[in-house]
């Protein structure tokens, strides 16, 4: 019996973890593939996109008006920048737009979010009609229409007529067109109210309910729960908002006509870029244009990220 057991074939040695391991490195699973195959488009576009980045670069320090070959002239078109009055001009227009419209929007997105949040019947319609605007704000047929509405013959001014009051011509004077803009921009804050909606439901309502009990009203419920626990969306929203806020430009060309009039009080920067570039056919100086707003937009977003952790709160804090 001994001998039958000796005489039998050995068997075949295990496949260790190790060698299985080793063959699964060498083929890739098919969700990697399939993972590669779905980022290739994004691949393909950032081909549209690289290249006129690092182009543009380039033309920024040459003299190129669309006709004839870039000469290169170094930094000449940033020091022809600093003593621009119309791109000063341009300057202005933009922050009191984005220094004005930015904090009214969020605030009024804020509070309607909060009041959608306190169980709003119908709470869908109503978010999708504070959302509505946001997606057509930045139409050119809402900017024809409120030019219209806040026309000398508008609708505006036919209603301060009712109360004896004669309206100005609202886009057509120096001293209310830019006004009218940020009007505009602050009735398009359904995308930030939207999060805001999201963020506020997120918060325990027992915070409110032991806050309560301790005899806190509702400014200070708002002021010490509601503030630090929405503040990383906020700051969010802030981002967001300065981002788009700084790259305005159909507002501005539709509302002057592609002037940024009256008395250049809606030139807005983007579009005395655009003027620079396809107007001027200074496309060297355009360039220079773009990577300075691209400068001032970085500069304006560091800045926030380093207040952020003054005010900003996360849960691990």
């Amino acid at each position: 019996m001994r001998e039958r057991v000796l005489d039998r074939p050995t068997a075949e040695p295990a496949v260790t973890a190790a060698d299985a391991g080793a063959g699964r490195r060498r083929t890739k699973p098919p969700q990697d593939r399939a993972g590669y195959v779905f980022l290739l488009p994004w691949f393909i576009g950032m081909l549209f996109t690289v290249i006129p980045f690092f182009a543009s670069l380039y033309l920024a320090f040459t003299d190129y008006n669309l006709l004839n070959a870039p000469k290169w002239i170094g930094l000449d078109n940033f020091t022809e920048m600093l003593g621009d009055p119309v791109l000063h001009q341009s300057l202005k227009v933009t922050f009191i737009y984005t220094f004005v419209s930015v904090p009214l929007s969020l605030v009024a997105a804020l509070g309607v979010a909060m009041l959608l949040n306190r169980g709003v019947r119908g709470l869908p319609v109503y978010r999708a009609i504070f959302y509505l605007p946001s997606l057509l704000g930045g139409s050119v047929a809402i900017v024809l229409l409120w030019r219209y509405i806040f026309g000398l013959d508008g609708v505006v001014n036919g209603f301060l007529a009712w109360f004896g009051i004669d309206g100005p011509g609202w886009t057509s004077d120096p001293d209310y067109a830019l006004t009218t803009l940020i009007v505009l921009h602050i009735w398009t804050f359904g995308s930030p109210m939207v999060i805001f909606l999201a963020g506020l439901r997120q918060i325990p309502g027992m915070y409110y309910e032991a806050a309560a009990i301790d005899g806190a009203g509702r400014w200070r419920q708002f002021r010490s729960i509601t503030l630090p626990l929405l503040s990383p969306i906020i700051f969010f929203n802030l981002i967001q908002s300065l981002i788009s806020s700084f790259q305005t430009f159909t507002q501005g060309f539709i509302m002057s006509g592609g002037s940024g009039g009256p008395a250049n009080s809606t030139l807005f920067y983007n579009l005395y870029l655009y003027q620079q570039g396809f107007s001027q056919f200074n496309m060297g100086y355009a360039s220079a244009m773009a990577w300075m707003l691209l400068v001032i937009i970085a500069a304006f977003t560091a800045i926030n990220f380093l207040a952020a952790k003054y005010w900003v709160f996360y849960d691990n804090d």
